[in-house]
């Protein structure tokens, strides 16, 4: 049976409310590990990266699901704590390689032309490049508003940001990436 988000919230609350940890966590995990693989995916880029950070977003998950209130859905939450994982991995590889925020690209770039579970096609490789060039933000709003369909309310929670903050981040993000494709200047 396929779970909808609404099934996945409710029974996640029952679960929980029935201290019923193991379950609930259990629950989340198999609605959620695809969506949450996908996106720890595209901002550390690196499938071997994504195993990485998604085991310590699971982790997390485990560890916070005993405290969780119900204040945001679980869905917004689990999102939360995977994109705080990756950008702190994100942060230790930057320190770890002595990488200014402007010289990270460089490694992810040749991390995506060179990883072999990477199967877009010539123009997805091109827009993935390009995305590896918009600051954090944009990237991350971009790759949340339009590879994973978000709603700017769903973004601005998991990341803790206004909604016009969120629509300028794109809107920016969007207007970087039509001119490198038009220019091809990556």
């Amino acid at each position: 049976m396929d779970m909808n988000a609404t099934n996945l919230e409710e029974n996640t609350a029952l679960l929980l409310s029935e201290k019923k940890y193991d379950s609930a966590f259990q629950q989340v995990i198999k609605y959620l590990a695809e969506p949450l693989y996908w996106h720890v995916r595209k901002i550390v880029i690196s499938h071997e990266n994504a195993d990485d950070v998604i085991q310590e977003v699971y982790t997390k998950i485990w560890l916070n699901l005993k405290s969780f209130e119900g204040r945001s859905k679980v869905k917004t939450w689990a999102f939360t704590i995977a994109t705080n994982e990756s950008l702190q991995f994100l942060r230790k590889e930057k320190k770890h390689r002595n990488l200014t925020l402007d010289d990270v690209e460089s490694p992810l770039s040749s991390t995506l032309t060179s990883d072999p579970y990477f199967d877009g096609d010539e123009i997805e490789k091109k827009l993935q490049l390009i995305l590896l060039q918009l600051p954090d933000k944009q990237r991350i709003t971009f790759n949340m508003k339009y590879f994973d369909d978000m709603k700017y309310e769903e973004i601005s929670e998991i990341l803790g940001t206004s909604i016009g903050a969120l629509k300028a981040s794109y809107h920016h993000a969007v207007r970087k990436i039509k001119s490198a494709l038009q220019t091809e200047s990556f």
